[in-house]
């Protein structure tokens, strides 16, 4: 059989990542400011796309959670039937998306796609990058860090149950510019469902966090928190503290008198309050901290159902003005027609007619993907909503297992779709405003017939019982597991021993000691 060169066509199936495609995953993962960001830049870029003003939810003096019948950005669920959540249009689940059962596999294309520079919004051989090269540099080098990002990024590293990591976010949210909680423990508890020495706990653990002083409550708790930091809260110093009213009248006797010390140690004393921070915060300037703004709100109507709708005041609204695409048109097709040189005018005509093409593509489709990312984030969050409304009736102890993808099986859409929708999403409760990401929590088994329990409630319930229990009745392990059988959860020894070490509780024997020599709180 001889050996040569022929020519075979065959079929097969590849994967297709067109820019389009791109643009709308890579819209889906934005926040509604960051999206916001995005969009004024393809205002710049693409003469075809027009800002619509006015149309926002909140512009008209509408309550933000008023939800009209038929709106394609508000959802109402009845949670006492098993009506649908309602349906995009056109949700952002392709078969290419689907192909990257791991996100990071499709993630890295995206980023891939997206850092090189290429904007399906500027046609054939667009360009993304900045006009100036360094400006982005510039801009990155100048902006500062705010408090609460710095509190969050430390709160992240910090080994917490995702109850504890709910009530620490409410907890940074609640500070001012100064450093100080404006919120008291007892109302947000209150909010959050949560007891009040739960919070208190997650206070003491964000009280660790640099820098030292930060989630006082009061001057005196700030000042503390900074003197025990420096190993000098001594019991003198501290009748200092309890007394600062008599400092500021400058009762240098009276202070002698309660602090119980002389006049030079006094004096010590003195200096070593004023050489520290009165407001912490403040080192991150001046600024006030900037309210975190929902992407989407929920609320319970008069009826009882649950409203989802979308934070329209931060949604772009654009639009393509097609009429100046006619108009251009039309210029420079009259252009080519004119005297003069025939060739270049038809290759100028040529060149203008294809630019306008793509920059009427990228408007049409750029429209498009706002649409579809509105209408999955609203499905995602109304799945999110149905499931947790234990959590939003009851608290933080209700919380219920959940994943990514036991949603996208109920919205019918892929995984990877459902953790893009959640990535960098913030949705206002009537507890707090969290982060989707946040209701996602592993699953502990339950007895027969019973429900299963998200491992933050049974955390939680554990946590619970031990600060009830009594010096002569300290609860082992064991005994754990026999009282949270009894209430229908199935748990194995191991794993409450694994709950409590990781709450930093000790065993029964040595909180048994501790208790009866008064170093532990009896319940």
């Amino acid at each position: 059989m001889a050996i040569g060169p022929r020519l075979e066509l065959r079929q097969g199936q590849a994967l297709v990542m067109t820019p389009q495609l791109q643009q709308a995953i890579k819209l889906l993962q934005l926040s509604n400011l960051e999206l916001t960001t995005y969009v004024e830049q393809e205002l710049e870029r693409n003469p075809l796309l027009e800002r619509l003003d006015g149309e926002g939810g909140g512009e008209d003096g509408r309550d933000p959670f008023e939800v009209t019948e038929g709106e394609p950005d508000a959802a109402r669920l009845d949670l006492g039937s098993d009506a649908s959540v309602g349906a995009a249009n056109e949700a952002i689940d392709a078969d290419h998306d689907n192909t990257f059962t791991n996100d990071s596999a499709m993630d890295a294309v995206v980023d891939g796609y997206v850092g090189s520079g290429d904007s399906p919004m500027q046609g054939r051989g667009g360009d993304m990058r900045f006009e100036d090269g360094e400006s982005s540099l510039e801009q990155t080098l100048s902006e500062q860090l705010s408090l609460r990002d710095h509190a969050q990024e430390q709160w992240r590293l910090i080994p917490v149950s995702a109850t504890d990591r709910l009530i620490g976010q409410a907890l940074i949210d609640s500070l001012d510019e100064a450093g100080y909680l404006t919120e008291p423990l007892a109302e947000l508890a209150e909010r959050l469902g949560a007891p009040e020495a739960a919070v208190e706990a997650v206070l003491a653990k964000l009280q660790t966090i640099e820098p030292v002083g930060v989630f006082a409550r009061s001057l005196k708790e700030c000042l503390a928190l900074q003197l025990r930091d420096r190993d000098r809260l001594d019991p003198a110093m501290q009748a200092l503290l309890d007394h600062l009213e008599l400092l500021a009248k400058r009762d240098i006797p009276g202070l002698l008198k309660i602090c119980g010390v002389d006049q030079e140690d006094l004096t010590d004393m003195i200096k070593e309050i004023r050489a520290l921070n009165p407001k912490p915060g403040l080192m991150f300037g001046g600024e006030p901290v900037q309210t975190l703004i929902p992407d989407v709100f929920v609320r319970r109507g008069p009826d009882g159902a649950w409203l989802v709708e979308l934070n329209n005041d931060t949604l772009p609204r654009v639009l393509v003005n097609t009429r100046y695409y006619a108009k251009v048109a039309r210029s420079a097709k009259q252009g080519g027609n004119g005297a003069g040189n025939g060739s270049t005018d038809k290759e100028r005509e040529k060149a203008t007619k294809t630019y306008l093409s793509d920059c009427l593509n990228s408007a049409n489709w750029l429209v498009k993907s706002l649409d579809q990312r509105a209408q999955t984030i609203l499905k995602v969050a109304s799945e999110i909503v149905r499931q947790q409304e234990a959590f939003l009736r009851l608290g933080v102890d209700h919380l219920k297992p959940l994943n990514l993808k036991s949603v996208a099986e109920a919205i019918e859409m892929h995984e990877s779709t459902v953790s893009r929708v959640t990535s960098n999403k913030t949705i206002a409760t009537p507890r707090g405003i969290f982060e989707m990401k946040y209701f996602f929590t592993a699953s502990i088994g339950a007895t027969d017939g019973g429900d299963s329990f998200s491992a933050e409630a049974i955390r939680h319930r554990i946590k619970d019982l031990i600060d009830s229990e009594s010096a002569e009745d300290v609860l082992s392990d064991d005994k754990i597991v026999e009282i949270l059988a009894g209430k229908g959860v199935d748990i194995a020894r191991r794993t409450v021993a694994k709950y409590r070490e990781a709450m930093n509780i000790s065993s029964s024997v040595e909180r048994r000691r501790l208790k009866k020599a008064g170093l532990l709180p009896v319940g």
